[in-house]
């Protein structure tokens, strides 16, 4: 037992560095797939617990008095049992926020819609609002607001500052008493955000507003799975679908979990492909280790000890340093992933609920898994020295069979010209140097591809994000130039705006956009009165003008431009059993229609549960609608967009807010870019400084394996720079072949997989921005760390004279 701790010890003694770096490997393989498992489990949980803790709704109803009576809807709800229903709220739809004290005020608070509600006294009983600012009281006092924490972190409001309201001609301001936490509207990448008001402020400063006061109700089910059953009974006792907006559980909680799935599928990635590198490295280490010193082993066994306890020697030493490893990386995964979850559920934090985090048991696990894994590992490349014969081993240095297949190699050489004859010395040596460390030479070039791909995803990633004005139309949104929002209905003429917008020749299109609720449903059988898909309660867009030219695109098929037309969502799509030509019932406000299907579209905003239709379509029984929330202005110059921005509103000042289509977008998706950059960075630095420490540590092993060989070449004449350029110059090889590998898996592959998860949130095809300057870039990053850790390793040459070298 002695003599195997006595070996260990001095392992781990003669390679501190090796040593050291497979432990790193070891620790970040850990660290990576106990973050990504922590991070995707505190999700859900935090996520979970926090809507359990307010009795969060999982159907949020927004009602006005033209289809539905309120108080008829909240009575019936009221009178269910195993539905808790919330009390009927009256609100106002607002445009935008402006923000006087402190920071200048952000163009993307302003242009968000604002839900302006008559707080009722609490506690309630379903959505109770959780404080994370400013003082707790039953509901805001006189000239008081509470704004939810989702805008409130993102564009540094805080208790004290007083934000500006616009409503019908003339503005109003009140003070923040509190930021709270609102689940239904509190996500992350909020458009709309509900203002919680007193209830004289509410009175006194919205009577302006034309229109009747809307109603919100929130519903929390015993069993949500059960909500198909309650909604059919409601239109067997009402007699009429439900038809007004209704926003169900997944929709609320999409954006709430989108984020941290993302970087939870980069980390496992990155976590098991550090685990095979570490192995591979291990593996590499053993068996390098075992032919390196196949003759000391063979004295070893002659001398009495057993193979079991050879494969002991490196049982223990590879245990002792998985130990020393896993510990920190499960520590340093639980810092990490509160930093990734503070980030992104940021809207979820109050100072009496920080994050805490669970699932220690899992992380634990995660551990053990590594540390088998690893032991297996051991075992199996250690078992190697069992066939270790001292004789042979004495007297060639390797076995029998070897030593004839290289006295064959050697005399094949001699009868045959190599085909690098003619080849410069330097690119010789170096290519020799990799094609004999063959092994060597697969690990690096494994290395290179998995950091070109690491970086190159998520240069990708953000940069897709960072770029989304042109690839907002895949992602289910508009790609026009400039966004309207009518502020003040009563002083506003649209006859006159919109003569006066068409007769600028800067002008290319205009296209009106507003939303009705709606039911579809599939056709009946011929042969049954039953349906053949349960009838689906969703938004429709409704579009006064051509949505192409505004801007919107379709998967498959086309836009509807008929009163007849339709086009779908994916998730409608599926949920129905439909394709383009196909035809579906429609409940719209209250009327039958039969609309064929020319397009299916995805979406990120609503989960592509949604459809789009054209005003036509309404005006077969509404020849009066103008219920739009959204004007979109496509320029034939883009360059004038800030031109044309700042001339409206000035001239509509009273009753429109003009925003830039790409303003908008970067209010949305700061918070998504920011999420993404710390890990992302986080990964891509430590990918980059193991790949530089292994590519050092192998070509260490490589150029002590062949120091006698580098010794004589020096004894002719030969000088340590050109041996150490023809050594990188390998290595940059390689590496070139590595980043290019990884350059196509990190452009294809990774997303592909990746898309397959946002499935899930609509999107069927992951749309991406290829900057291909930037990827290339961060492939050279590749080979340039490749290099100098090369290029440093080989040192040792030049520090080192030919006659030590040759008698090493």
């Amino acid at each position: 037992m002695y003599a195997v701790y006595s070996l260990c010890i001095a392992n781990l003694r003669k390679k501190k560095v090796h040593n050291g770096l497979i432990g790193l490997l070891i620790l970040l393989s850990t660290l990576l797939l106990a973050t990504s498992v922590t991070v995707i489990l505190n999700t859900n949980n935090l996520f979970t617990d926090m809507h359990n803790k307010t009795h969060g709704s999982h159907e949020m109803l927004e009602l006005g008095d033209e289809l539905h009576d309120p108080q008829k809807v909240h009575q019936w709800w009221s009178e269910q049992t195993g539905v808790t229903t919330s009390e009927l709220i009256p609100f106002k739809i607002l445009a935008g926020i402006t923000k006087h004290q402190g920071e200048k005020s952000s163009v993307g608070l302003s242009s968000k819609s604002v839900y302006m509600m008559d707080t009722s006294p609490r506690p309630y009983a379903v959505d109770e609002l959780m404080f994370a600012e400013g003082i707790e009281s039953s509901n805001p006092d006189k000239g008081n607001v509470w704004v939810p924490s989702a805008i409130a972190y993102l564009y540094d409001i805080s208790v004290g500052d007083t934000l500006e309201f616009t409503a019908g001609e003339k503005n109003f301001e009140l003070k923040v008493s509190a930021v709270i936490v609102d689940i239904p509207y509190g996500g992350p990448f909020p458009t709309n955000a509900r203002i919680w008001m007193n209830h004289q402020d509410y009175n006194e400063q919205l009577h302006a507003i034309q229109g009747k006061d809307k109603y919100m109700m929130g519903l929390r089910f015993d069993d949500y799975s059960q909500s198909p059953r309650y909604w059919e009974q409601f239109e067997n006792d009402m007699g009429t679908p439900y038809l007004d907006i209704k926003t169900n559980f997944d929709e609320m909680s999409a954006f709430y979990l989108i984020m941290n799935k993302i970087i939870g599928f980069i980390m496992i990635f990155l976590g098991i492909v550090m685990i095979l590198v570490a192995l591979f490295t291990i593996g590499f280490t053993i068996s390098d280790d075992i032919l390196s010193n196949y003759k000391t082993i063979g004295v070893i066994k002659a001398l009495g000890l057993s193979s079991r306890r050879l494969i002991g020697v490196y049982l223990a030493q590879y245990v002792l340093l998985a130990i020393v490893t896993i510990i920190p990386g499960l520590i340093a995964s639980q810092f990490i992933s509160n930093v990734i979850i503070e980030s992104t559920l940021s809207s979820l934090k109050t100072a009496a609920n920080q994050v805490s985090l669970e699932g220690n048991l899992i992380s634990l696990s995660v551990g053990v898994i590594v540390f088998i894994v690893v032991v297996l590992c051991v075992f199996l490349y250690a078992n190697k020295a069992r066939l270790v014969e001292p004789m042979q081993a004495i007297r060639y240095g390797m076995s029998e069979s070897d030593n004839s297949t290289m006295t064959k190699r050697f005399a094949a050489k001699e009868n045959h010209r190599n085909s690098f004859d003619r080849a410069p010395l330097l690119v010789v040596i170096g290519f020799r140097n990799m094609l004999k460390n063959r092994k060597a030479s697969i690990l690096m070039t494994l290395l290179a591809s998995t950091l070109s791909a690491v970086l190159v995803l998520g240069f990708i990633l953000i940069n897709s994000i960072s770029s989304m004005k042109e690839t907002s139309a895949s992602w289910g949104y508009d790609s026009s130039d400039i966004s309207l929002s009518v502020l003040n209905t009563s002083v506003f003429d649209r006859e006159e705006f919109d003569n006066a917008i068409l007769s600028d020749s800067r002008i290319k299109s205009i296209g009106w956009l507003g939303a009705v609720s709606g039911i579809l449903s599939s056709e009946k059988s011929l042969n049954s009165d039953q349906l053949t898909s349960q009838p689906m309660n969703l938004n429709l867009h409704v579009m006064d003008g051509s949505y192409d030219e505004t801007g919107y695109t379709t998967l498959r098929g086309e836009n509807p431009r008929y009163k007849n037309e339709i086009s779908i969502g994916i998730k409608v799509a599926k949920q129905l059993n439909k394709d383009v030509g196909d035809i579906v019932e429609a409940y719209i406000e209250g009327y039958k229609h039969k609309l064929t299907i020319t397009g299916i579209y995805q979406s990120i905003a609503n989960k592509s549960l949604s459809a789009r239709i054209t005003v036509d379509a309404v005006k077969v029984n509404r020849p009066d609608y103008n219920d739009y929330f959204g004007v979109f202005i496509k320029l034939k110059d883009i360059r004038d967009t800030d031109r044309v921005v700042n001339e409206m509103n000035v001239k509509y000042k009273d009753s429109v807010l003009a925003v830039s289509m790409q303003t908008l977008l970067d209010s949305s998706v700061k918070q998504a870019v920011a999420s993404l950059i710390l890990p992302m960075s986080i990964m891509g630095l430590l990918f980059t400084g193991v790949t530089m420490i292994i590519v050092y540590s192998i070509s260490r092993i490589n150029i002590r394996k062949e120091s006698k060989t580098y010794g004589i070449y020096k004894s002719i004449g030969l000088t340590s720079t050109k041996i150490r350029w023809s050594i990188t110059l390998g290595i940059v090889v390689l590496s070139t072949i590595g980043a290019v590998i990884g350059m196509f898996v990190g452009v294809y592959i990774l997303p592909m997989i990746l898309g397959s998860i946002l499935t899930g949130y609509g999107i069927a095809e992951l749309p991406l921005v290829l900057n291909w300057e930037g990827i290339i870039a961060l492939a050279c990053v590749t080979v340039i760390s490749a290099g100098l850790g090369s290029w440093a390793s080989s040192r040792v040459v030049a520090t080192t004279s030919p006659q030590i070298l040759v008698i090493e």
